[in-house]
């Protein structure tokens, strides 16, 4: 009988520990487009790299493992997994996605998918009875981020499984904030998780990459087929770097993870801080429900300024931070919503969900703690309050 290693043993300890040829401490890079057929009538395993490539196939199958599903695929980008995954819908089809989804993924919605009569609603996925008002007898994926992006909103899994399953929805959610270290949504009933494995898998700001991972059968194999007709597969290299990475993914998010709520406490008292949005303070809406559904509160927190003005002071005069688009790596990485990652949103629209020119993201990195919050503080020094400012 095989033995059983926590979660984080396995990251490193699993079927792709060694390579059994060789003995090899690490994956082969496969870099090989085809292969040789050795029989007229029956193709090996591999055919075509677009299909199928043994070094693709091992981080595939890795993350398949880390989230519990049958079978996972990988992608050329986070954006990629997100869009083939929305191939299953056809015209006609209504999807439900979260008010504050990632930028790319509303650009998605509102410009290409509305392009082939797929129909869509944003809602807010914190109210279940909002949900549910919203679902018309067309509505076939629910499209759930939790924590959201940027405002970090949790929206309850269980609850948002249950209409689906009473409809006839199937549920995709992006887990790219938590990652299968703190969040499991396929044994919560989820039927497509999906990541920008760009983020915290990896880790280290040096690949492009996205994951998905199903636990139905039928619907991998549905999956599949997109993926290998659409093609926007990962490369052999960017998947040996997500395997790498994915090996020191559980003492990475621990260690941001923990910094994270440092900070996120003392922004909160901060009197030049209007206000700080991360699961892990008592007081976020979504504290509770988090702290039922994830086992940890994550790297990622959000927080208001005065206006455009204080972010512009704020990022001239922070010093550790790199300020650009991305998270999820070893670095700090302070991002502008409203210029960044949701650039392709409206402004009326990113007001009406809060995303305001005030707004700034963090992805804690693994700097001291105490370093991000001198740092943190003394640039603050230089913003003015809103009271100053008028």
């Amino acid at each position: 009988m095989e033995k059983s290693f926590s979660f984080q043993t396995n990251l490193l300890h699993n079927k792709w520990k060694i390579d059994e040829q060789t003995g090899a401490v690490s994956v082969p890079i496969q870099h090989a487009s085809t292969f040789h057929q050795a029989n007229f009538d029956e193709f090996g395993k591999y055919d075509y790299s677009r299909s199928g490539n043994p070094t693709r196939e091992a981080l595939e199958e890795t993350i398949a493992e880390l989230e519990g599903g049958v079978r996972g695929f990988a992608f050329s980008s986070g954006m990629a997994a997100i869009s083939t995954a929305f191939l299953l819908l056809s015209k006609g089809d209504h999807v439900l996605v979260t008010e504050d989804v990632y930028g790319g993924t509303y650009r998605m919605i509102t410009e290409v998918l509305s392009r082939f009569g797929i129909e869509y609603t944003f809602v807010d996925m914190t109210d279940l009875h909002e949900v549910a008002s919203h679902i018309r007898p067309n509505t076939k994926v629910i499209y759930v981020e939790t924590p959201s992006n940027p405002l970090l909103k949790i929206t309850d899994i269980h609850g948002i499984v249950k209409l689906a399953k009473a409809n006839g929805c199937l549920t995709f959610l992006d887990n790219t904030f938590m990652t299968p270290v703190l969040q499991r949504p396929l044994d919560l009933g989820v039927d497509v998780v999906l990541h920008s494995a760009t983020k915290f898998l990896a880790g280290h700001s040096d690949v492009l990459a996205g994951l998905a991972v199903v636990k139905d059968k039928e619907l991998a194999d549905r999956l599949y087929k997109l993926q290998n007709a659409f093609g926007a597969v990962l490369g052999v290299q960017d998947a040996w770097l997500v395997l790498r990475g994915l090996k020191t993914l559980h003492v990475r998010l621990e260690q941001s993870a923990q910094s994270a709520l440092k900070i996120a406490k003392f922004l909160a008292k901060h009197p030049k801080v209007e206000a700080v949005y991360y699961p892990g303070l008592s007081d976020h809406p979504g504290h509770s429900i988090h702290r039922y559904q994830a086992s940890g509160f994550g790297a990622v927190l959000s927080f208001h300024l005065a206006d455009e003005e204080a972010v512009r002071t704020f990022v001239q005069h922070v010093k550790i931070p790199v300020f650009a688009v991305s998270l999820g790596a070893v670095e700090s990485i302070l991002s502008y919503p409203a210029k960044m990652s949701h650039a392709a949103m409206p402004k009326e629209e990113r007001e009406k969900r809060g995303i305001t020119d005030g707004l700034l993201r963090l992805s804690v990195g693994l700097e001291a703690a105490e370093d991000l919050i001198v740092d943190f503080s003394e640039a603050l020094t230089y913003v003015k309050t809103s009271e100053a400012v008028s």
